[in-house]
């Protein structure tokens, strides 16, 4: 799979995926416009959602209602290295959620596939080539 990447003015930098445009910024103190999320942030934001389409699928297999679950990501920021050095995914269940499947939702959520991509420590290649 290829994504083509591409810069539409100023700080924005946007990605073409199957069809579909990934628009980013920067904030305004970065020199952005902050008119859409940093690509940090849609990286944060892919970790959760990630493992939030496993939640809604355990539910969905199970016909449990999503309507009150929520995945709140907390992150730990190193203060000396100024990086992420945690990552928290706290799944809200409401309160009539049934006891037997809250560690089976837990376990969904760790079948997250981005996740999984960061544990596994990618090689990185960075090149250039000529058009």
């Amino acid at each position: 799979m290829d994504i083509e990447i591409f810069f539409a003015g100023n700080k924005k930098v946007n990605a073409s995926i199957n069809g579909f445009i990934v628009k980013t910024d920067q904030p305004v103190r970065a020199g952005g416009d902050g008119q859409e999320p940093s690509p940090f942030e849609l990286f944060l934001a892919s970790l959760g959602t990630c493992a939030g389409i496993y939640v809604k699928s355990f539910c969905d297999q199970r016909n449990l209602p999503t309507d009150n679950i929520k995945i709140i990501e907390h992150m730990e920021v190193d203060p000396i290295k100024h990086t992420v050095s945690k990552i928290g995914l706290e799944i809200r269940l409401p309160a009539d959620f049934p006891e037997k499947y809250k560690d089976a939702v837990i376990n969904s959520a760790e079948l997250c596939t981005v996740k999984k991509l960061i544990q596994s420590q990618p090689e990185f290649e960075v090149y250039t080539s000529t058009i």
